[in-house]
C-alpha cells in the first residue's frame, strides 16, 4: 500500500479504505475518477479488487509483468488481477487449503477478460510438467468454446455471458495445474428464439454461417447468409463490424482438437446447431379446422435428416399434443399460436441440454485420473446485479443469485474482520450494515417465498396465468417490507408500476419485475409427444441428452426456478468450504469508450456491487493495518534509537518510533503482530514524514558519498604517481646488480617478457623465429630457446611411426652413397622414397623372359624394362631379396600387360612350341615360345 501513497493527490489513494471520507459516496467515486484518469484501473478494498473496464489496450498484462508480481507480498505492488491470483495460489500452496475469486459485475465490465487473466497468469507461473501441458491447454481451450456457445453480443456487451461458470482449477501437491471441473448455471435459452432490437443469438450460430467450410454448409442444408434464418435475425444486427465471426470459429475449432473432440462429436453437435436454425424457420399456417399446419416441409426433412428422427413423427409431435388419460392416449392439434410455443420449446430444449452436454465433455477431458489428495481455486465468473428498463424472470433469478453472493460476502468479510481483531486481542466494535438475508428470505423461503409461490402457480388446476400468480404475491407476501406492486404501492409509487408488474427493494436498490413470461419459462414445458421424438434420436449427443427414462417417469420435473435455487444452494456449499477472493467488475460508460467516466453509470454500479457496504465493514474503526516487521523497517529512518538499526523486539521498535512521532492514544492500537492506525491522516503524515526523511537522508548520503569519492580519487592518483617514479628509476638503474632501486622494475620487465613470450612460442622445429629479449634476459631466454627446441624435437621424434622411420634411413643411407658425388642429390630430398617403385613379373612357363616394372611417376621417363635372362630363378631371387620384399615378384600364365610409356601399354603372350622363338605377331604383341617339356603334355 505505501508503494503509491505519496501520489496520492494525483491518483488517488490505491486502497479505498485509506479515504478519510469512507462513508462518502462522492470522495469514493472521486478517487475511483482520479485513477482512472491515469489509466490506473485497480483499486482495492482491503483485498477485494475494484477493476474499471478502460476499453483500451493497458500494456499491464505482459510476461514481465506475471513476473514481477510472482511470489510478492500481496501489498508490495500496485493494485493487480495478477496480485489477487498470485495471493491466492500463494497461500494455497503454503497452507494447503482451498480458495475461489468471485468476479461479478454488469455485463461489459470486463468479467470474462478478468477470468482469462487469472488462467493465464496460473499457465504461465505455476510450475509445468511436459505431460501436464496437455491439462493446462485443456483448461485455457474451455474457455473459446464455453463462450461460443453461452455469450451473445447484447446492447452491454459484445461478448456477453449468458450463463453463470464456476471453474475448479485442480492442483497437484507440487502446485502443478493437473486437471479441472466446470459448473453452469442458468443458460438464458430464451435468446436461442428471441432476441431484442441490437441484440444477437450465442456466437456460435454465426461462427458457423461465416466460417465453416462449405462441404460442413452443405451437409448441414445451410446458407452463408444469416439473414435467412428467423432466429438469427430478429435484432437486426446479424453482421457486426465489432465481432470477427471468421476468426472467433478458428479459434473455436482449434480448441475442438485441443479440448478432446472426436469427429463425430463435432458432425452431431454442428448437426444439432443447424436443426435450430432450421427448426425457426419452420412455418405454420392455419387450416379450414382452425388447426396449425405445415405447408413447406423442406425444414422439417432436414432436422429429421440431421437430428436422425422420423420426418412424419415430428411434424406431427410439432402441430399435435399428445394427451395421456388413464385409459387411453388422446392426440389433439394444436393452434398455430401452441405450434409455435412448441417449435420454441423443442429448440430451447435441444440447445440447453446441449450447452450442458458440452460442459459435461469439457469436464471429462478436464478430469484428472489421479485420485490422491488435490487442493483448488475455484473461479466464479457470474452474472452481476441487473436493472433493465424492462427486466423480466432471468433478472429476477440473476439478482436473486447476488442477493445471496453479497450476504456470503458481507458475511465472510465481517468474520475475517472480527477473527483478525480478536486474534490481536483489539476490542471489536459492532457496526451497522445492510442485512440482505430478509429479501433472499422473501424469494426462496418455502412455502412462503416468491419462487414456492410461483411453483404453486405453475402446477396448479386451473386456468393459471401471470395475472393469477401476480394476485398470488399480493395475497402472501403483500405486507413485505421489501414487496411491492401497483395495488399495494403509494399514491406516488403507483405511477412507475405497472399493472402486471411487482417491486423488490434489494440491497442494491429498487428493482421492477414485469411478471409477464414468469410462468411460461419458470415451466419450461416440452411436450410429452416432442420428447419422445428427441429420445428416439440417432443423434449420439441427443441420445445422452434425452433419455428413454425420462418417459417412463410420470413425476413432474422441478421448474427452472427450483433447479436454480437448489444449484446455487450448492454453489453456496461450494464456496463457503473454501478461503475467498473478491473482483467487482465495473463498466465504466455505456458506449465502450476509452476514458469516458460516466458518473451516473458508475455511482450506480458501485451502489449495487455493494462496494460502499464492504468498505464500511472493511473499516470497522481502523483504516491500517501492518505487521510490526513492516512498519518498522519502513518508517524506521523517522526516530534515532530505531535508525539505521533496532536490535530488540519489533512491537517495542514501532512503539519507540509512534511515541517519537507523536501518535495521540486515540489514533492507534497495538495487537499482538500489528499496529492499527484509525485514522487515514495519521497514516499520511507519517508518510509526509518519511518523504521528508528520505530527501534529508538523501542529501547527507550524497555529501558523504561525494567526499569517499574524492578521498577514493586523490589516493588514485598518489598510487600513481609513486608507481611512475619507481618504474623510471628502475629503467635508469636496470643494468645495475639487483637492488631496491631496480628489484621492482626487473621483476616488472621479466613478468612481461615471459607473459609475451607465451603468445610467440614455435610450434614446430623449422620455425626458427623468436621472440627478442631486452638486455638483462638475454641469458634466460637462451636458456628458454633450448628447452623449447629440444622439447620440440622430443615431440617431433615421438610421433614418428615405424613406416616414416624406415623411409627416413633410407635418406640417411642415399647420403652416405651420393651426398656431394652426384648431381640432382639436393632436388632430391624433400620426394620421400615410396615403399616399392619396382615390380618384377614373370611367366609360368620355362622361358627365360622377366619385366621389371617401374612406377610411373613421371610423363617423360621411359617404360618397362623387359630382360632375357639364363639364371632367371638366381637373377629373380636375388631381386627380392635385395628389396627384401618376397611378394614383388608376380607369375603369370597366358600373358602380361607392361609399359611401352606413360599412357601406352603393351601384351606379351606366352606359349609353347617344338623350338624356343622371340617374335612380334600381326596383332604386334610380342609372342614368347618356349620349347615343349617331354612327357608332359604340351
Amino acid at each position: 500500500v505505501e508503494g503509491t501513497l505519496t501520489a496520492r493527490d494525483k491518483v488517488g489513494v490505491q486502497d479505498f479504505v485509506l479515504l478519510d471520507a469512507y462513508t462518502s459516496e462522492s470522495a469514493f467515486l472521486d478517487n475511483l475518477r482520479k485513477r482512472f484518469s491515469e489509466n490506473l484501473i485497480y483499486t482495492y478494498i482491503g483485498t477485494l479488487l475494484v477493476s474499471v473496464n478502460p476499453y483500451q489496450e493497458l500494456g499491464i498484462y505482459t510476461l514481465s509483468q506475471m513476473e514481477l508480481y510472482q511470489g510478492v507480498n500481496f501489498f508490495e505492488l500496485p493494485p493487480h488481477v495478477y496480485a489477487i491470483a498470485d495471493n491466492a495460489y500463494r497461500m494455497m500452496c503454503s497452507e494447503l487449503n482451498n480458495h475461489f475469486i468471485l468476479i461479478s459485475g454488469e455485463s461489459g465490465a470486463g468479467k470474462t477478460e478478468a477470468s482469462k487473466k487469472i488462467l493465464q497468469y496460473f499457465a504461465v507461473t505455476c510450475p509445468m510438467t511436459e505431460s501436464l501441458q496437455i491439462a493446462r491447454d485443456r483448461l485455457l481451450f474451455s474457455n473459446p468454446v464455453l463462450e461460443a456457445f453461452g455469450n451473445a453480443k447484447t446492447l452491454r456487451n459484445d461478448n456477453s455471458s449468458r450463463f453463470g461458470k464456476y471453474m475448479d482449477i485442480q492442483f497437484d501437491f507440487k502446485g502443478i495445474p493437473v486437471g479441472g471441473h466446470i459448473i453452469s448455471y442458468l443458460i438464458e435459452k430464451s435468446r436461442v428464439v428471441y432476441q431484442n432490437q441490437g441484440e444477437r443469438n450465442f456466437h456460435i450460430f454465426y461462427q458457423l454461417l461465416e466460417g465453416g467450410e462449405e462441404e460442413l454448409l452443405a451437409y448441414l442444408g445451410l446458407e452463408r447468409d444469416p439473414q435467412l434464418y428467423k432466429y438469427l435475425s430478429q435484432g437486426r444486427c446479424a453482421k457486426e463490424s465489432s465481432v470477427n465471426d471468421k476468426n472467433d470459429w478458428k479459434t473455436v475449432s482449434n480448441a475442438f482438437s485441443v479440448i478432446d473432440f472426436t469427429k463425430d462429436d463435432l458432425e452431431n453437435l454442428f448437426g444439432i446447431i443447424a436443426s435450430v436454425l432450421h427448426l425457426g424457420n419452420i412455418g405454420f399456417e392455419e387450416n379450414q379446422q382452425g388447426c396449425a399446419s405445415v405447408p413447406d416441409t423442406h425444414e422439417i426433412k432436414w432436422i429429421a435428416k440431421l437430428l436422425g428422427v422420423d420426418p412424419w413423427v415430428l411434424l406431427e409431435a410439432l402441430t399435435h399434443r399428445k394427451i395421456e388419460a388413464k385409459t387411453e392416449e388422446v392426440i389433439c392439434p394444436l393452434t398455430l399460436e401452441l405450434s409455435a410455443y412448441a417449435r420454441d420449446a423443442m429448440a430451447k430444449a435441444v440447445y440447453g441440454r446441449t450447452f450442458t452436454w458440452l460442459v459435461n465433455k469439457i469436464n471429462s477431458s478436464l478430469v484428472n485420473k489421479d485420485f490422491t489428495g488435490k487442493t483448488v481455486i475455484g473461479l466464479l465468473d457470474i452474472y452481476g446485479f441487473e436493472v433493465f428498463d424492462k427486466n423480466g424472470f432471468e433478472q429476477f433469478c440473476i439478482n436473486y443469485c447476488n442477493e445471496k453472493l453479497q450476504q456470503l460476502l458481507i458475511e465472510r468479510t465481517l468474520k475475517a474482520e472480527q477473527a483478525e481483531y480478536e486474534m490481536e486481542g483489539i476490542e471489536w466494535e459492532p457496526i451497522q450494515y445492510f442485512n440482505n438475508k430478509i429479501i433472499c428470505d422473501l424469494v426462496e423461503e418455502r412455502h412462503k417465498g416468491i419462487i414456492s409461490i410461483l411453483d404453486e402457480e405453475c402446477v396448479r388446476p386451473g386456468p393459471a396465468t401471470d395475472l393469477s400468480f401476480l394476485e398470488r404475491l399480493e395475497e402472501k407476501v403483500g405486507k413485505h417490507a421489501h414487496f411491492e406492486t401497483r395495488k399495494l404501492a403509494g399514491p406516488r409509487g403507483r405511477k412507475k408500476i405497472g399493472w402486471m408488474e411487482f417491486r423488490l427493494f434489494h440491497y442494491a436498490g429498487e428493482v421492477t419485475y414485469c411478471a409477464r413470461g414468469f410462468l411460461e419459462k419458470n415451466n419450461d414445458l416440452l411436450y410429452r409427444h416432442l420428447k419422445e421424438v428427441l429420445c428416439r434420436s440417432k443423434n449420439r449427443i441427443l441420445k445422452e441428452c434425452f433419455l428413454v427414462a425420462e418417459l417412463e417417469n410420470r413425476r413432474r420435473a422441478p421448474t427452472v426456478g427450483t433447479q436454480f435455487k437448489n444449484s446455487l444452494s450448492s454453489l453456496l456449499e461450494i464456496l463457503i468450504s473454501k478461503e475467498p477472493s473478491y473482483i467487482r467488475c465495473i463498466k465504466p460508460n455505456e458506449s465502450k469508450e476509452p476514458s469516458k467516466f460516466d458518473d451516473f453509470l458508475i455511482r450506480h454500479q458501485v451502489k449495487y456491487l455493494g462496494l460502499m457496504e464492504h468498505l464500511r465493514v472493511r473499516r470497522a474503526g481502523f483504516a491500517y493495518r501492518r505487521k510490526y516487521e513492516h512498519f518498522l523497517q519502513r518508517y524506521k529512518s523517522l526516530c534515532p534509537d530505531t535508525w539505521p538499526h533496532w536490535h530488540g523486539p519489533p512491537e517495542e521498535g514501532v512503539e519507540r518510533l509512534i511515541k517519537y512521532i507523536g501518535y495521540k492514544p486515540e489514533e492507534y492500537k497495538l495487537g499482538r503482530t500489528k499496529i492499527f492506525i484509525r485514522f487515514p491522516r495519521t497514516l499520511f503524515a507519517t508518510e509526509d514524514a518519511f518523504e521528508f526523511s528520505k530527501h534529508q537522508l538523501a542529501i547527507t548520503l550524497e555529501a558523504h558519498w561525494r567526499g569517499a569519492l574524492a578521498r577514493k580519487e586523490a589516493k588514485r592518483r598518489k598510487w600513481a604517481v609513486q608507481t611512475v617514479r619507481k618504474f623510471i628509476k628502475g629503467f635508469i638503474n636496470r643494468n645495475k646488480p639487483l637492488c631496491p632501486d631496480n628489484e621492482e622494475f626487473i621483476v616488472f620487465v621479466r613478468k612481461n617478457y615471459i607473459l609475451n613470450l607465451r603468445h610467440h612460442v614455435p610450434k614446430n622445429v623449422l620455425d626458427k623465429s623468436w621472440l627478442r629479449p631486452p638486455g638483462i634476459l638475454e641469458t634466460a631466454s637462451d636458456l628458454l630457446r633450448k628447452m623449447c627446441t629440444r622439447n620440440l624435437v622430443r615431440k617431433y621424434c615421438r610421433g614418428i611411426t615405424a613406416e616414416r622411420r624406415a623411409l627416413m634411413q633410407e635418406k640417411v643411407v642415399t647420403s652416405e652413397i651420393f651426398q656431394g658425388k652426384k648431381e640432382g642429390y639436393a632436388e632430391s630430398l624433400h620426394q620421400p622414397f615410396a615403399n616399392s617403385r619396382v615390380g618384377v613379373s614373370t611367366s609360368s612357363l620355362s622361358d627365360g623372359i622377366l619385366v621389371i616394372h617401374i612406377l610411373q611417376a613421371d610423363i617423360k621417363q621411359k617404360g618397362d624394362v623387359i630382360l632375357q635372362c639364363e639364371h632367371i630363378f638366381e637373377a629373380v631371387t636375388k631381386l627380392a631379396m635385395l628389396v627384401k620384399k618376397e611378394n614383388l615378384v608376380n607369375v603369370v600364365q597366358g600373358s602380361l600387360q607392361f609399359c611401352i610409356s606413360p599412357g601406352k601399354e603393351g601384351t606379351i603372350v606366352f606359349d609353347t612350341g617344338p623350338e624356343e622363338q622371340i617374335y612380334k605377331d600381326k596383332n604386334g604383341q610380342l609372342t614368347v615360345v618356349s620349347g615343349w617339356v617331354w612327357g608332359r603334355e604340351a
